[in-house]
Parts: structure tokens; C-alpha cells; sequence
């Protein structure tokens, strides 16, 4: 959750430059005052060590 509208497209924006570094990109879900993220690797219709890896350099971010 986030204060506001531009909180939220911040923290996106930040995840859209990690998810471009990484080559892995979620499914992303943003508006007023939430976001909303899905990681999962579509070849293989589950989760991949990038899928954790993607995680936890998001996690980062809230925790900064």
C-alpha cells in the first residue's frame, strides 16, 4: 500500500527498471495508492529460481 497515486507509479516505475536489468518482466497491477505484482515463468506455468530471484530484488525496495 502506498500514500497516494505517484507512491504507487513510483515503486512500479522502480520494479519496471529492475524487471528490464533482470530480462524478467511480472504481470503488474498499479492504481491509487496499490500495486499489485504476479511473478511466474510462463514457460514452464510455474515458478523458476528467477521468479524468487525477481521477488526478492522487489522486496528490497519496500524495505529500503
Amino acid at each position: 500500500e502506498f500514500k497516494n497515486f505517484k507512491d504507487s507509479q513510483n515503486f512500479i516505475n522502480k520494479v519496471g527498471d529492475i524487471s528490464e536489468i533482470e530480462g524478467h518482466h511480472p504481470e503488474i497491477l498499479f492504481g491509487w495508492g496499490y500495486a499489485k505484482i504476479s511473478i511466474t515463468t510462463h514457460a514452464i506455468l510455474g515458478l523458476s529460481e528467477n521468479d524468487f530471484i525477481l521477488a526478492a530484488k522487489i522486496d528490497n525496495l519496500i524495505s529500503v
